[in-house]
């Protein structure tokens, strides 16, 4: 009896879990949260994404992977987040929040639904100054000033 209730507690969790969590998609270079466009996007390549806003199409964010000059070897391979309106970069190597095997679309919209969830971003895709300088604060590994060249 114990495991029926035990799986009923998990499933009833799980679909809690399901109905409060968000749907981010990217697609047509729109940012679609629940539906509503809260942003544009731009892929330049597979390396490279850029986050606009729907009021007055500034750039508010860039994503961008750096292979650190070593393309065959990635364990020292990281990701810069520019937040460009407020003139904060944040460079890590954590790709766990990220990381979609060769679909870049999908890893940005984990990225954004990251986002949202730290609430950088807002539901209307405006940035909240205060939390990109908490999100630097807990994220950011400074690469490149501990990076010689």
């Amino acid at each position: 009896m114990t495991t029926k209730k035990t799986l009923s507690v998990f499933l009833l969790i799980l679909s809690f879990n399901l109905y409060l969590s968000q749907e981010v998609v990217i697609k047509d270079d729109k940012v679609l949260l629940d539906g509503k466009q809260i942003l544009k996007s731009e892929k330049i390549n597979m390396a490279q994404y850029s986050f606009y806003t729907m009021k007055d199409d500034e750039e508010i964010l860039m994503y961008r992977y750096m292979d650190n000059e070593t393309p065959k070897y990635q364990d020292d391979d990281y990701y810069v987040l520019n937040f460009i309106t407020e003139k904060i970069k944040i460079e890590s190597t954590d790709f766990t929040k990220i990381l979609n095997f060769m679909n870049s679309r999908k890893g940005m919209e984990k990225l954004i639904k990251w986002l949202l969830k730290e609430r950088v971003i807002t539901n209307e895709g405006e940035l909240n100054p205060e939390r990109v300088q908490i999100f630097k604060d807990k994220y950011d590994e400074n690469i490149t000033e501990r990076t010689l060249r």
